[in-house]
């Protein structure tokens, strides 16, 4: 039988710490990251989106950051793609690939090799056009509401103000007349091509929430409105994928006078706090994993030692 490629996860909530945990074990294994973060592959965007900084990568090598503007596009499809390419040449290099960051369906895609269904592009247009113009007329809240009807599995998992999710979501709908839950959940059952390790960092849940609490003011106090200022004076659209993402909508409304700095604030905590429980709950659905909980392993050194014990019953050191 073929030896399956190695293949490390590491993921979990946001503010759980696993930039920092994942940069250790890369050091500790001779790892290389790809960042599975939706956002931090713009140019531009780096206080909103915590981006990893030069320090704190220690000199490993950190690839899908910084790659695009942010009116350009980029989804699980492109995403898939570029990170089987560095998968790909960091293994040539004989070095250990590690996937690090926050957004599921985006690691699914990769560990499972996730097939994508296609779909006539004429009839896909159609419905995308039919979409966006329902949501230009009666905004995301009506849509994200149609979603819930149709299809609130996947509408738990995501993020209200994650538009191209909640379109997709809608627009499978309409063309297969199934759920993308479903859809999801089937791919799940597919063979991985890797010998991989799935870590899930985790803690204890208001520990989780006073750090986003923290992170959020020390993103206020490191420039963030002047981040998105800088943005919306480069030209860049509100309405951009990019530009709703999480901090970045919140701080737009406050700087275009739709809202007050203190509302602004406390609408980027708490939907940080919803985000990270809609991505805990994804991360219980997968198979596979090992958790790797703050409360039990307090130290890194812990962590690690969990990891790579794992690692070595695999067979992947």
């Amino acid at each position: 039988m073929e030896k399956k490629p190695p293949l490390i996860i590491v993921t979990g909530p946001t503010a759980v710490g696993k930039t920092a945990l994942s940069v250790e074990l890369a050091l500790r294994v001779g790892g290389e990251i790809i960042s599975a973060d939706s956002m931090q592959v713009y140019r531009g965007m780096d206080i909103g989106t915590a981006k990893v900084r030069e320090e704190e990568k220690k000199g490993v090598p950190h690839y899908l950051i910084d790659i695009l503007d942010p009116d350009e596009e980029f989804n699980v499809t492109i995403f898939k793609q570029m990170a089987e390419e560095r998968i790909a040449d960091i293994l040539s290099r004989g070095k250990i690939p590690i996937i690090a960051g926050g957004t599921g369906f985006y690691i699914q895609s990769v560990l499972y090799d996730v097939e994508f269904t296609d779909f006539d592009e004429e009839k896909r247009a159609e419905i995308k056009a039919l979409l966006e113009d329902t949501l230009e007329q009666k905004g995301i809240d009506f849509m994200y509401e149609k979603l819930q009807e149709t299809d609130p599995e996947y509408a738990e998992v995501i993020h209200k103000n994650n538009i191209r999710r909640v379109l997709h979501g809608l627009e499978f709908n309409i063309l297969t007349g199934g759920k993308l839950s479903e859809h999801n959940e089937e791919q799940r059952e597919r063979t991985s091509p890797y010998n991989f390790l799935y870590c899930v960092l985790n803690d204890d849940r208001a520990k989780v929430y006073g750090r986003i609490n923290s992170r959020v003011d020390d993103m206020l106090r490191e420039g963030l409105a002047d981040e998105v200022r800088a943005l919306l004076a480069k030209g860049y659209s509100r309405d951009l994928p990019s530009m709703l993402g999480l901090g970045y909508k919140e701080m737009a409304d406050y700087l275009s006078g739709d809202c007050t700095y203190e509302a602004a604030v406390e609408l980027i905590k708490r939907d940080t706090r919803h985000f990270a429980k809609k991505q805990l709950t994804w991360f219980k659905r997968e198979k596979d994993t090992m958790e790797v909980n703050r409360m039990k392993y307090e130290t890194v050194d812990d962590m690690l030692n969990l990891i790579i014990s794992g690692m070595k019953l695999r067979g992947i050191l």
